[in-house]
Formats: structure tokens, sequence, C-alpha cells
């Protein structure tokens, strides 16, 4: 008797699957951010409007590079 393996194709890679839930996480925290920005604004707290805008620009700009390398990944299979 012999015995094949065979390898099933999964529709996203691990890693894929990895970049995709990083994206979804920076994008909740991009859209938090707006609201503590708006909640710091009602209350004239210019510092912390300041922080938070601080704060989500980096989300963006981490989103930004987690879709480039989640591009790779889907065009290449890899970085």
């Amino acid at each position: 008797m012999t015995t094949t393996k065979v390898k099933t194709q999964e529709p996203i890679s691990n890693l894929e699957y990895d970049f995709i839930t990083v994206l979804h996480n920076k994008a909740a925290a991009i859209q938090s951010y707006e609201r503590y920005i708006k909640d710091a604004q009602e209350v004239n707290s210019q510092p912390c409007v300041e922080l938070f805008q601080k704060l989500r620009q980096s989300e963006i700009e981490e989103a930004h590079e987690i879709r480039e390398h989640l591009r790779q990944v889907m065009a290449k299979g890899r970085m």
C-alpha cells in the first residue's frame, strides 16, 4: 500500500494572515484615535489633542508600511 502526501492549498498563507491581522488592528487603532482626539477637543485639552494626533499619524505610517509588506508577500509569497 502506497501512501501519498497531499498538500492542501490554503486560501492565504500564515504570513499573509498575520499582516492582514496587524493591518486590521492598526485600522481599529486609527479609528480609536479619531474618537480620542474629539474627546480631547471637547474639553479643550490641546496637549492631549496633539499627542493623540501624533500617535494616530504613527499608526497611519505603520499601516502604510504593513500594506506594502502585505502586497509583496501576496505577490511573491514572501519578502
